[in-house]
C-alpha cells in the first residue's frame, strides 16, 4: 500500500480517536467530518492504485496476445 494511502487511515484513524475522546459536540462534530474526508481521499487513492494496476494488466495482456 502507498505511503499516500497509509497516511490517509492514520488521519482516519485519529480523527476517530479525538471524536470518541472529545465532550465537546462541536469538537466531535469536526473530528467526524475530517474523519469523513480522510476516509474519501483513502478510498480515491485505493481506486486510483486499482485502476493503475488493470491498466497495467491489460498492457501486459495485449503485448502477450501480439507474441502468440
Amino acid at each position: 500500500m502507498p505511503a499516500t494511502i497509509d497516511f490517509y487511515l492514520a488521519r482516519v484513524a485519529q480523527c476517530d480517536k479525538e471524536a470518541q475522546e472529545t465532550n465537546l459536540a462541536n469538537v466531535k462534530e469536526r473530528c467526524l467530518r475530517s474523519k469523513a474526508a480522510w476516509q474519501i481521499m483513502s478510498d480515491r487513492a485505493l481506486l486510483v492504485q486499482i485502476d493503475r494496476k488493470r491498466q497495467a494488466l491489460d498492457k501486459m495482456r495485449k503485448k502477450d496476445e501480439h507474441l502468440d
